[in-house]
């Protein structure tokens, strides 16, 4: 008897999604080109929850060229047909490939010695160079759709001819085809983008290109963010430093950087000579530990930089606030003693642990990375590193999976990762061991013995990039801030201009709280004050009418529509200052 597919184990269950979906990339790709004879195909992989194909075609498609495709791949899986590969060899490979100069591009990029082959289908109308991984036949695509269309350059080089994308989704049943788009559905009433635009927060102008303005409002969320953080700073007893923002290039080639991550840099010129504006803070942080004399009683030396960073991603992968190239990073670098690494870096995840639960983030999974092939160090200090990684995962029961070669050049790293409320999981903190940064700038500290060696650095990020933890919080709270971060955190809706002076009393009690307030003013009905408040998001609406005004007190809604009889001032001041100063 066949094992039904809810009776896969997890990892069989999303290496048979894999391969169905990238089965729907290939039926995807002959309905294309039975429809457009001329289109060129090109690269059709399977990706999370989905697929896509890449096609060089005259014309981008249209809903209506979507709708035509569907039908025709529905004939196609319905038919039922095996999946068939075949082995050739490369002449033959090009041979059939002669007319697709993107497929050439790709057989040219294999090894020498690579076996190619081409898969179709039992009713052999279609053929393509594919490395294989396919469910048995079509008509093991239970359910499908296709969602969008996008422009997408060749090999993602924007110095490429644009090609047009059809992205899809592919699922084992219709329920869990339908369970997903609810999910997007969600996720797109969720996006930040919008949000962002809606509650006056940012915005993007071509004259500076993925790099947010922000709002007032969006000002306000920022600051408060980058304050929560500093009170964590003076908990855990970091030192905050301010660096530079453009240094000689000769601090990038002597931190590493002009070799390895040029690409990635701005450079202006001054005085004839080149510089580099800053894209990470870590160089700046060793020429702060260099400029005095350490001893082993100074560490560890924790030291915090709100530095703005700079980074010039390409425009085919920037977004909204989450890839940007303007941003500022809760950054830190530790500067410790070997023996010292443990407790640090426990002492980083309880803060982390202390700020994912203050912004509701829950059920946080780790992953430990491991040496990569090329790298700097010996062997023991590398194995012996890993092991107190390990050891501090274990010993505080976080959940983590590991991954060989994935650290960096310079060390073995923890990355933190977290569900938001529709289950999209996001990377956000990391904590990184380096032992490349003291060889490159010499650092040093005195030993109780007098003699000198050398401190371990490790890296770390709470947040990371406030600008993207700030897109990913947005889309977590659907806009829905805390009280603490809420751009306005409570509005007065005088019913009538009679009852304006009373609610100005009011505005003057909670703002000489710091309590951020308005009065609205408008003409408009209390329903329609009401519904503008809610669509603000703002928190509170005090409404204020006749019985309001003689018992000096406030009639209070909530942005989720709860509402409560009149409540004394004072008793909804403590409420309010109570949620703010305690960040719930």
């Amino acid at each position: 008897m066949t094992k039904k597919f809810k009776d896969f184990s997890e990892e069989e269950k999303n290496q048979y999604r894999h391969n169905m979906r990238h089965s729907a990339a290939h039926v995807l790709a002959e309905a294309v080109t039975k429809i457009f004879p001329d289109a060129k195909v090109t690269l059709g992989p399977p990706i999370k929850d989905g697929f896509y194909y890449d096609f060089d075609v005259e014309k981008p498609f249209t809903p209506e060229n979507l709708k035509d495709i569907t039908k025709l791949m529905q004939k196609i899986i319905n038919k039922n047909s095996s999946f068939i590969g075949r082995e050739v060899s490369r002449s033959e490979a090009f041979e059939l490939v002669s007319g697709n100069q993107y497929k050439k591009e790709i057989l040219e990029s294999m090894e020498e010695d690579s076996t190619v082959t081409f898969w179709s289908h039992s009713n052999g109308e279609f053929e393509d160079l594919c490395r294989g991984g396919h469910v048995n036949s079509t008509g093991e695509i239970k359910s499908f759709k296709l969602l969008s269309t996008a422009g997408a350059y060749w090999r993602g080089d924007e110095n490429n001819r644009m090609l047009q994308r059809i992205y899809g989704t592919a699922w084992e049943s219709k329920e869990a085809l339908r369970e997903y788009i609810n999910r997007i559905e969600e996720a797109e009433k969720r996006d930040h983008r919008k949000l962002g635009k809606s509650l006056n927060l940012f915005f993007f102008d071509p004259i500076a290109p993925a790099s947010p303005f922000f709002l007032p409002n969006g000002t306000i969320i920022l600051r408060e963010l980058e304050k929560y953080v500093k009170d964590l700073y003076k908990l855990y007893e970091y030192k905050e430093v301010i660096t530079p923002q453009i240094f000689n290039t000769e601090l990038w080639k002597r931190s590493g950087h002009y070799e390895n991550y040029l690409e990635n840099m701005f450079f202006v010129s001054i005085d004839e000579k080149e510089f580099g504006v800053k894209p990470m803070n870590c160089p700046a942080a060793a020429l702060v530990y260099a400029s005095e004399i350490h001893s082993y009683r100074d560490l560890p030396l924790r030291l915090a930089d709100f530095g703005r960073l700079h980074r010039n991603e390409r425009s085919g992968v920037t977004h909204g606030l989450t890839r940007v190239r303007s941003f500022s990073q809760d950054d830190a670098h530790i500067f410790c003693k070997f023996d010292q690494i443990e407790a640090e870096i426990e002492n980083f995840l309880d803060m982390l642990n202390e700020s994912y639960k203050t912004f509701k983030f829950d059920n946080i999974r780790f992953e430990l990375s491991l040496r990569p092939e090329k790298r700097v160090g010996d062997e023991k200090t590398w194995n012996e590193s890993e092991k107190i990684l390990k050891n501090i995962l274990d010993k505080n029961n976080y959940k983590y999976s590991m991954q060989s070669g994935e650290g960096a050049f310079y060390g073995p790293k923890i990355d933190a990762f977290v569900p938001d409320a529709i289950g999209r999981e996001w990377q956000l903190g990391t904590v990184q061991l380096d032992f490349s940064l003291p060889e490159r700038f010499g650092l040093e500290y005195i030993e109780e013995d007098g003699s000198r060696q050398k401190p371990v650095v490790i890296h770390r990020a709470m947040l990371g990039s406030l600008e993207r933890f700030l897109g990913v919080l947005i889309e977590h709270l659907s806009g829905n801030f805390p009280t603490w971060l809420s751009p306005v955190q409570a509005i007065i809706i005088p019913i009538t201009d009679k009852h304006l002076d009373y609610s100005y009393d009011i505005y003057k009690q909670f703002k000489s709280k710091n309590i951020r307030i308005e009065v609205d003013e408008s003409s408009e009905r209390m329903n329609a004050k009401i519904r503008n408040a809610q669509l603000r998001k703002i928190p509170y609406m005090f409404i204020i009418g006749d019985n309001e005004m003689t018992s000096k007190t406030v009639s209070v809604r909530t942005r989720n529509g709860k509402e409560t009889s009149s409540i004394s001032r004072e008793d909804i001041l403590e409420k309010v200052n109570s949620e703010i100063l305690n960040r719930f």
